[in-house]
């Protein structure tokens, strides 16, 4: 019987906070006035502070310190601060880059502020815990959020298509996910990782049921990847999700599943290395593949960098399949170099598309560069560094996963790597050819960068270049987020 302690309050204390702050946000609505929806967003951010400087005092003080939660089903360690963090940081970027958008498009509510914190919440939970029934629930409470999310704009046909396959494929995930969770009790007798890799210690006794277990976890997770082949719904979603909802849903539920992903098959199950290894190496090199040969032939730029977005989980995959502390490493690393090309990104397409987003073609971006010099420059940084040009992001990330997967003796995995981000390269142009080659007047919006835009943005640009030319402190931080995995 599990006892309750106090301290396990405190060891959830990021959750609580964004918890508590997004049913405030939706209490207070009706008592503000239709001109001041915007302070519901300056509420959500400094929930997303408040919960960064928790997770800080978690991290740097002795009292309540690090260690598990609730018997072991919640684990508050140095891999689950990072990814909280990660969360903090897109779920901040997300609502700065919001509110203009918002009150642009007549559609400022507070549920939009509520959802992305509750989302961020179960993203938290799919991070930091050790149990796969927690896992589960913390996947269902960001799934149900981020299903609102994408058909936000519920005039809008496209959004109620994007919120629609959505929930019919993240179902359908889920399932498997589920299914996997069963096998593992039926063949272990508990759901807790810790004592499950306990029954399931050696390789010898991976039976063909054990496999099938982690064969359908991983299946759930691929669908939330957008992995191949289980990517089919990115595109529409993308596309047809309000701009800043497309970068939360590129980065943040990615993220958590890539934390699941890193906590059962490198870290619980690291014993399947031969399973895992075959099927992760499987998985990355379809997924590079149909993720950049499908953005060669987009002109749309949303399903541009929908196409973008699988052939980049791809590229992680490569870190996973590399394993070892280089590996997760270097996974941790690009995550967040992700994290902030791919938000800057969507949030400047959200801005340029104008109201009710109608320009979203690379068509409408011809001759940005002359008329807004600053905003083209600031976007073609973004396309550099999802490229992988040198000095950004982008470029060291891509170096330390194909290290370690050259290290890990997987050299046709990393050369098929190297070619695809060169095919990448060809799609990422055909924006910055468009700004820049063409003299054509622009029908992309005129008015200037609101500044909550102007700093979201500014955050991201700063991070790029920081990541990319002194990364040496932040890899630390990598490594040592790694390490509870490792023991």
């Amino acid at each position: 019987m599990m006892t309750f302690h106090p301290v396990d309050m405190m060891r959830i204390l990021p959750e609580i906070i964004l918890s508590v702050f997004a049913v405030l946000v939706m209490v207070l609505e009706p008592f503000v006035s239709a001109v001041k929806k915007k302070l519901l967003g300056w509420m959500a951010l400094l929930g997303v502070l408040a919960a960064g400087g928790a997770t800080a005092r978690l991290s740097l003080y002795p009292w309540p310190g690090m260690g598990p939660a609730f018997g072991g089903a919640v684990s508050a360690d140095e891999f689950s601060f990072y990814f909280i963090d990660l969360f903090l940081l897109v779920a901040g970027l997300v609502i700065l880059g919001s509110m203009d958008y918002l009150e642009r498009d007549h559609a400022q509510h507070g549920e939009f502020y509520a959802l992305t914190l509750m989302g961020t919440v179960g993203m938290c939970f799919m991070a930091s815990s050790t149990d796969l029934i927690m896992i589960f629930l913390g996947l269902e409470i960001s799934s149900i959020a981020t299903y609102i999310l994408a058909g936000y704009r519920r005039d809008d046909r496209l959004s109620n298509e994007a919120s629609l396959k959505y929930f019919l494929m993240g179902s359908f995930a889920t399932a498997f996910f589920l299914y996997g969770i069963a096998f593992v009790y039926g063949l272990t007798g508990t759901t807790n990782l810790l004592g499950a890799s306990v029954r399931i210690g050696g390789a010898s006794q991976w039976t063909a049921f054990a496999q099938a277990a982690l064969i359908l976890m991983f299946v759930g997770l691929a669908f939330k990847l957008s992995t191949a082949p289980f990517q089919i719904w990115a595109p529409d979603v993308y596309q047809g999700a309000p701009a800043p909802v497309s970068a939360f849903l590129s980065v943040g539920p990615k993220a958590a599943a890539f934390a699941i992903l890193l906590r059962i098959f490198l870290g619980s199950f690291s014993s399947a290395d031969l399973l895992t290894s075959k099927v992760l190496w499987i998985s990355a090199a379809l997924t590079m593949c149909v993720g950049n040969l499908g953005a060669l032939w987009q002109n749309n730029v949303k399903r541009l960098l929908a196409y973008s977005s699988i052939a980049h989980a791809g590229y992680v995959l490569v870190g996973v399949a590399a394993g070892g502390s280089r590996g997760i490493s270097g996974v941790l690393y690009y995550l967040t170099a992700y994290a902030l090309m791919n938000v800057g990104a969507f949030l400047l397409i959200a801005y340029l598309a104008g109201s009710d987003e109608r320009l979203v073609e690379i068509k409408d971006y011809k001759g940005l560069a002359t008329e807004r010099p600053g905003v083209a420059a600031c976007l073609t940084v973004f396309m550099l560094a999802l490229a992988g040009f040198p000095t950004t992001a982008g470029f060291m990330g891509k170096l330390y996963l194909f290290r370690a997967a050259i290290h890990s003796h997987l050299v046709g995995l990393t050369i098929l790597a190297l070619l695809n981000s060169v095919v990448s390269v060809y799609y990422y142009f055909k924006i910055i050819v468009a700004m820049y080659m063409n003299e054509e007047k622009t029908d992309t919006a005129a008015a200037p960068l609101p500044w909550a835009v102007r700093a979201a943005l500014g955050v991201s640009v700063l991070g790029i270049f920081y990541l990319g030319l002194a990364p040496n402190q932040f890899v630390g931080l990598t490594s040592l987020a790694s390490m509870p995995l490792l023991k």
